[in-house]
């Protein structure tokens, strides 16, 4: 069995992992959604663009689930603290991702245009709003905050939905947005061809520069803004206590991991670079690179974010100290412990399932197949 410091570890690097997971392979999908009022300009070929995904991207939800789940049990007070800060934001998150289901399953059950087209706009709103949120929660997060617990351990956020839309979060939102779109895209020009092939190209190299000047924005603007520090002596291996530190606020806190270990540049260089090799190469058709270099980006972009913060998790403006860090709130020893061999088993299940799936219906989807097989597509 690991010791509880090497546990807390392994899950911080776990939970980017199911991270980097849910935006690679349900990021496509969602940013397939994005795209679909956009490339699809008749009836046919939106559904052509909604049978790339449509086998998929139910499965692809066990990333989000998954994710979700092991921030519940890994890191309960973050789950908590989060959920209840960012109780209207998860809601609007929710909320949009109801018109996934529906709109995959009942899209084409009506042949009636109106019908159609509402769902269409539903499944843009489903592949939207979700990156943009989430990618508003990051801007906070690296901005810290507003809650802080009393001696109970009780939190209260004194926080409001409004104050989440502050500028540098919603700069985080156009990062997460174009990211996904330029996933999606790269995606969905693999699974077609001719016009929406074309179409989702241009989007996608659209998106892939957006990504770009956000990201190096979003980058340059962290700078001054006002990171975090422990000052205090820290025990790794120590019991969970959220305020037994003590943390400051710095201008350019977020940057000092880079100066102590520069090999973490590579992260944000991936990010750029990426982004910008995934647009050369759909430029010049190489579909399935392009698919991989964005995927890269994702790693990139998600794993600058963690380096920057680390070990902080989930910082408060309101009382710095109550900030929650890698070591002190995760769940106990023996939790981690069998929640790590548990992932050990069912993780590389889950990645054997989804290749093997992804084998089998792998290939073009054409509108002729989509005419052929009227009334099983989607």
């Amino acid at each position: 069995m690991f010791d509880y410091e090497t546990l807390k570890i392994i899950w911080w690097l776990l939970v980017g992992v199911l991270l980097v997971g849910f935006a690679i392979m349900d990021g496509h999908d969602m940013g397939v959604g994005t795209l679909l009022p956009f490339v699809g300009r008749s009836d046919l070929e939106r559904r052509v663009v909604i049978n790339t995904v449509g086998p998929h991207w139910d499965g692809n939800q066990v990333w989000f689930i998954t994710g979700g789940g092991a921030i519940f049990a890994a890191w309960p007070l973050v789950y908590a603290t989060a959920f209840s800060g960012f109780y209207w934001a998860m809601l609007l998150v929710l909320w949009a991702l109801f018109f996934r289901p529906v709109g995959f399953d009942y899209r084409s059950k009506i042949n009636n245009s109106t019908w159609r087209s509402v769902w269409d706009w539903g499944l843009f709103i489903g592949g939207f709003v979700p990156p943009v949120i989430f990618g508003v929660a990051f801007g906070n997060l690296l901005q810290g905050v507003p809650f802080q617990f009393d001696a109970y351990l009780v939190s209260t956020y004194t926080g409001s939905f409004w104050q989440l839309l502050n500028p540098f979060a919603l700069l985080a939102g156009v990062v997460s947005s174009a990211m996904i779109t330029l996933q999606g895209g790269s995606y969905l020009a693999h699974r077609t061809e001719g016009v929406i092939q074309a179409r989702a190209i241009k989007g996608a190299i659209g998106a892939a520069v957006v990504m770009v000047l956000a990201f190096v924005a979003a980058g340059l603007w962290l700078q001054s803004i006002e990171g975090y520090r422990i000052t205090s002596v820290i025990n790794p291996s120590g019991l969970p206590d959220p305020l037994n530190k003590t943390v400051v606020r710095e201008a350019g806190a977020w940057m000092a991991n880079y100066g102590r270990q520069p090999l973490l540049w590579v992260l944000p260089a991936l990010g750029v670079l990426g982004a910008l090799s995934a647009a050369f190469l759909l430029a010049r058709r190489y579909t399935l690179s392009a698919f991989a270099a964005s995927s890269l980006a994702v790693v990139g972009v998600i794993g600058t974010a963690g380096a920057s913060m680390f070990p902080f998790v989930m910082p408060s403006s309101s009382m710095p100290s109550s900030s929650l860090t890698v070591w002190d709130s995760v769940s106990s020893h023996m939790t981690l412990g069998i929640m790590f061999w548990a992932t050990m088993l069912f993780m590389p299940l889950i990645v054997i399932y989804t290749a093997w799936a992804y084998r089998v219906m792998r290939g073009k989807v054409t509108a002729a197949y989509v005419q052929e097989h009227d009334h099983a597509a989607y």
